[in-house]
């Protein structure tokens, strides 16, 4: 196996100028990869464009990695790493929005170049989740991310029982987010399961023009409702 690198690429959580959110090393090595494993090819072409390949955007070879992808189809990604005279190439993973193979489906790709001996290199970019638990005032020492938390109503439910369960337990912040079109429906779920005592950070639109990040207790919460619409979102407990 040629002994290519893979680049981890954040890209920005909202519609910003990439300058703004990432370093200018990372925006200069960018522009050194011609080969892209993307999770949507339209939207990772504006990004790379808007991060100072403009004009260039036809040179680069763009595969697809999301939630459709069968394993033999990730397997064949790795012929991305050689180029067609036998050379080392490097490749660059992107995400929708923020760090790649953090609740991404990149994930996978970052595993098999590990089994195979290919170096993963991640960049610096933004992370929602870290910035949500830096804004929160939760525990920042101990903390689990739980990804998305089941959509059926009772299973719901249970999992947030279960989670501030291990919150009290360990003093851990839990950090989990949901599809923004059932934000609402999981903030009042959050409501009518939690303790009045457990705080709660809701933290919808991180580093865009509309930014909330709030903590209240659930008491609170409950005597001062919000909608939070269909936004990104990232939700933070702490028993």
């Amino acid at each position: 196996m040629a002994n290519g690198r893979l680049f981890l690429i954040p890209s920005p959580l909202g519609d910003h100028d990439p300058a703004e959110v990432m370093p200018r090393q990372v925006l200069e090595r960018i522009k050194s990869v011609r080969r892209y494993v993307v999770e949507e090819t339209r939207t990772a072409r504006r990004f790379l464009s808007a991060a100072g390949l403009k004009g260039h955007i036809g040179e680069l070879e763009f595969r697809e990695l999301n939630e459709h992808t069968r394993p033999e189809e990730v397997e064949a990604l790795l012929a991305l790493f050689t180029a067609p005279d036998g050379s080392p190439t490097d490749v660059g993973l992107i995400s929708e929005a923020g760090l790649p193979a953090v609740a991404d489906p990149g994930a996978a790709l970052v595993a098999l170049c590990h089994q195979r001996g290919i170096q993963v290199v991640p960049l610096v970019g933004p992370s929602s989740l870290m910035l949500a638990l830096m804004a929160s005032g939760l525990n920042g020492q101990s903390f689990a991310f739980r990804g998305y938390l089941p959509a059926k109503n009772e299973d719901r439910k249970k999992a947030i029982r279960d989670i501030e369960a291990q919150s009290a337990k360990y003093d851990q912040t839990e950090i989990f987010i949901e599809t923004p079109y059932r934000n609402d429906s999981m903030m009042a779920d959050l409501l009518m399961v939690l303790k009045p005592t457990t705080r709660l950070c809701v933290a919808a639109d991180i580093t865009n023009p509309g930014e909330t990040i709030i903590t209240k207790t659930v008491k609170r919460w409950r005597q001062e409702p919000v909608s939070i619409g269909r936004r990104p979102c990232v939700f933070l407990l702490l028993a």
